[in-house]
């Protein structure tokens, strides 16, 4: 799969914020199999009809033709109107940033709690789609009290759209309830339970391996992790605490996706503390760190007991992170720790901070 990305920049955004969100798009192509040819890109506000310029959609079909791309990507979200103009125009697939995201979440989902989380999300973003055909087609169709071409279809479909999100809710529910008797259990035997948050791909299954001694899958690639992993993790002082794996979070996440996977997102909201892992080698970590809080905070979790875990310093040089450990006490003091989980340094640290902070709240 072969394609060309493409970011509209709005005349008040930051230029560089928009250089960072195309570096991540391509990330998420990459994760999706696919190969970027050339990137384009357009300062304006948003066409109605093609998100970009009509100038633009010539340049960029001329683009297609002469790399022999097969898909065109948007790190924008596309109206329903927009896709189908575009695609029109082009002669190509045309996606947005969440439909790439969506493929990614389908391709990893394994288990059945995961497969029928992403079908939700799925079904929820087909459902406002189908809104938007709805829409579309009464302004192409009928006046009032009559019927566009299509209209009984496009009702048809969200009807049964409808009641297949509603059997997948009853079912998650069913999981959310399970989950719900598990952790009563582990808090009447007085376990201490933490959830591993961070930016996908910051090194969370890596850290949750080091730290319990057991294998768990990772792999250098965006939402690897879907459902919640937990191990036992063993304490210098003899104590021990249960930490889970949670899936991975990003800027732009669309909120269906968030909606979808209440169920596993619960695990951070019923935790007693968190380490919240941060790949400390990637250039914009402190804007990861605000993406992580703001999913944090919607899922009231952001007053947890938290030891942030700068990951990754084994990229750095002596001098990088020294410079970097400086910008980071000045916004969060010291409940930090610097490791590498991959090749396990300062991992004695790690656990020291967890018995200081989480048990005695020093």
């Amino acid at each position: 799969m072969k394609g060309i990305l493409v970011s509209l920049i709005p005349p008040s955004s930051n230029a560089v914020e928009i250089e960072e969100q195309i570096e991540e798009l391509k990330e998420l192509f990459r994760t999706l199999g696919g190969e970027t040819l050339a990137v384009l890109t357009q300062k304006r506000t948003p066409d109605p009809a093609f998100l970009i310029g009509r100038g633009k959609v010539e340049e960029l079909k001329k683009l297609v033709e002469d790399l022999k791309a097969d898909v065109v990507v948007f790190n924008d979200d596309l109206t329903p109107r927009q896709q189908v103009n575009l695609e029109e125009a082009l002669g190509v697939k045309v996606i947005d940033r969440t439909q790439v995201i969506i493929q990614i979440f389908a391709r990893r989902a394994k288990t059945a709690e995961a497969k029928l989380q992403v079908e939700l999300a799925q079904l929820t973003y087909e459902l406002t789609r189908l809104r938007g055909r709805g829409k579309e087609l009464s302004r192409l169709g009928g006046g009032v009290g009559t019927r566009g071409p299509g209209e009984p279809e496009i009702e048809a479909e969200r009807s049964r759209i409808r009641e297949r999100i509603a059997v997948l809710k009853e079912k998650l529910e069913e999981i959310r309830n399970r989950r719900e008797i598990q952790r009563k259990r582990r808090k009447r035997a007085g376990v201490f339970q933490a959830s591993i948050v961070g930016y996908t791909n910051a090194g969370k299954s890596t850290l949750l391996s080091a730290l319990s001694g057991e294998d768990v899958y990772a792999e250098d690639k965006l939402f690897v992790t879907l459902d919640p992993l937990t191990r036992r993790v063993y304490l210098p002082s003899g104590g021990e605490i249960l930490v889970t794996d949670t899936v991975g979070f990003i800027r732009k996440l669309p909120h269906h996706l968030v909606a979808a996977f209440r169920a596993t997102l619960e695990e951070v909201r019923e935790s007693d503390g968190l380490l919240h892992v941060v790949d400390v080698s990637s250039y914009n970590f402190f804007d990861q760190i605000d993406a992580v809080n703001t999913v944090l905070k919607g899922l009231k979790s952001l007053d947890k007991p938290t030891i942030m875990v700068f990951n990754k310093i084994d990229k750095l040089t002596l001098e990088e992170l020294e410079g970097i450990k400086r910008r980071i006490g000045d916004r969060f003091g010291d409940k930090v720790v610097y490791i590498s989980a991959l090749k396990k340094y300062n991992l004695e640290e790690l656990y020291q901070a967890m018995e200081r902070w989480f048990f005695s709240g020093k």
